[in-house]
């Protein structure tokens, strides 16, 4: 450690942590800050090392806290070096909208709206109804609660136009979130080392799905009214791809919402190769200027395999998600389902039903389309005031998210870790690319804590763009 302040830190934080009983929570980096006339960078620098020597733990959204003391000798995991061999392909850490938060932290990074923006007493009446009920010691069927299959299929079939066969209950299968869907949905339609097409940039859990399951990544370009339906038919001609991933309602991270022109010409696209397309409606819920629009509501022919998940707007403890598909299809995921995961917990089924079953879920969604709104906006405002540098191509009309483009030439790692240090947590771009990024970008939510504290933020992001200028 070269830097004199974060030693004397250093040694002044080790002598208070032998003092204290195991378990004593740290000063606030505020405090420390403040009585050592540090910044918070040293105060990071001097916990982080305090951490790595074993004396200090850290737990998530709470604190850092003195470990309690052990003369046990640490165990020797070498063997399992040779035991697991090649590390297998995909992420070495954690994607940013994962990583813990520090206490003091304004966190823009997760890809999960504050608990003030969830219907917190819908969710707590219905798991304790849950609890009560029979589906707390009942095994669910695998493909799901038939009246959460039914609610799902009748949410789709709301936006059937006339001449097209709805969605019915029994080519409904409920997953633990989306994500466990994805992954099923690759692994059951695409196959390991077979290729998928997907939209770039996309969203990143899509990407370490598709690296677990094996399957090939080919990216399109997509733009603000979403990809080029004929570098989509190119794609598929070139590749022999069988399926096209996208999210054409509130792009995560871009905020892109297909034009009816583009949805239209590329489900052409896909029945004309006879593929399917993946299509992920994280954000059904978070329309703010516009709602939704499902393709898999135009389709009745079986192209359109459908996802959509319940956890980011009724709650991330309720890990409730479906997968809508017609035909064959329905039961290759079926089988795949029941092999990975067998079924979803009847508790959690039963509370996701039970929440958007009441009127007060409709009026949650109408308070919280405002609310959105109003944070976008302030976040918007705040950029548009203290950062120059940030450039927000347009405005989303849903999702969670500003996907903001900086100079290019910015070092996109050091600008996170930076502002990081100056107390902001944001998400790099480079994380939804599956190739190459084309520009420097981060994401940042204005559905997280604190948006208050926007304008604070916004002078963060500056600064660190400034420091590489």
């Amino acid at each position: 450690m070269n830097d004199d302040s974060t030693g004397r830190l250093v040694r002044w934080l080790r002598e208070w942590v032998a003092a204290v009983p195991p378990g004593t929570r740290l000063p606030s980096s505020r405090s420390l800050a403040a009585e050592h006339g540090v910044g918070p960078v040293t105060v990071q620098r001097a916990t982080r090392a305090l951490v790595d020597a074993g004396l200090v733990e850290t737990r998530s959204g709470v604190g850092a806290f003195v470990r309690q003391r052990g003369t046990a000798r640490p165990p020797d995991l070498e063997w399992q070096t040779g035991a697991l061999g090649p590390r297998p392909p995909g992420p070495v850490a954690l994607p940013a909208p994962l990583r813990p938060t520090a206490t003091d932290v304004l966190a823009l990074h997760s890809g999960y709206p504050t608990a003030d923006l969830l219907p917190e007493r819908l969710v707590h009446a219905a798991l304790s109804r849950a609890a009560r009920s029979a589906s707390a010691t009942r095994v669910a069927d695998s493909a799901g609660l038939p009246e959460l299959r039914a609610w799902f299929a009748g949410e789709l079939a709301g936006g059937t136009p006339a001449g097209i066969a709805p969605p019915a209950a029994r080519q409904v299968l409920v997953t633990p979130g989306s994500q466990s869907g994805l992954s099923g949905v690759f692994r059951a339609l695409v196959g390991p080392g077979r290729p998928l097409l997907v939209e770039s940039p996309t969203y990143w859990g899509a990407l370490t799905a598709a690296v677990h399951v094996g399957v090939h990544v080919v990216p399109v370009p997509s733009g603000p009214d979403g990809p080029d339906p004929d570098a989509v038919d190119r794609a598929f001609a070139e590749t022999g791809a069988r399926a096209f991933y996208a999210q054409p309602s509130f792009a995560n991270p871009t905020g892109t919402r297909w034009s009816a022109e583009t949805g239209d010409a590329v489900l052409d696209v896909v029945r004309r190769r006879s593929g399917f397309l993946i299509e992920d409606d994280w954000a059904h819920d978070f329309g703010i200027d516009a709602d939704p629009r499902p393709l898999a509501a135009q389709d009745d022919a079986g192209h359109v395999v459908y996802l959509r998940s319940l956890t980011k707007s009724v709650s991330p403890a309720i890990r409730v998600g479906a997968v809508i598909a017609r035909g064959p299809a329905f039961e290759r995921l079926l089988a795949d389902h029941a092999a990975e995961a067998m079924y979803v917990s009847a508790v959690l089924q039963t509370a996701a039903l039970d929440v958007v079953r009441q009127p007060a879920w409709t009026t949650h969604r109408r308070n919280l389309r405002r609310t959105l709104r109003d944070r976008r906006d302030l976040l918007l405002h705040s950029l548009s005031r203290h950062t120059p540098a940030a450039l927000v191509d347009r405005t989303p009309v849903g999702g969670l998210h500003l996907w903001i483009r900086v100079p290019d030439g910015v070092a996109v790692d050091r600008l996170v870790r930076d502002c990081a240090a100056d107390g902001v947590q944001i998400a790099a771009g480079d994380e939804w690319f599956p190739a190459e990024p084309t520009g420097s970008y981060v994401r940042a939510s204005f559905a997280g804590p604190d948006p208050d504290r926007f304008d604070d933020a916004a002078r963060v992001l500056q600064g660190a763009v400034d420091r590489q200028a």
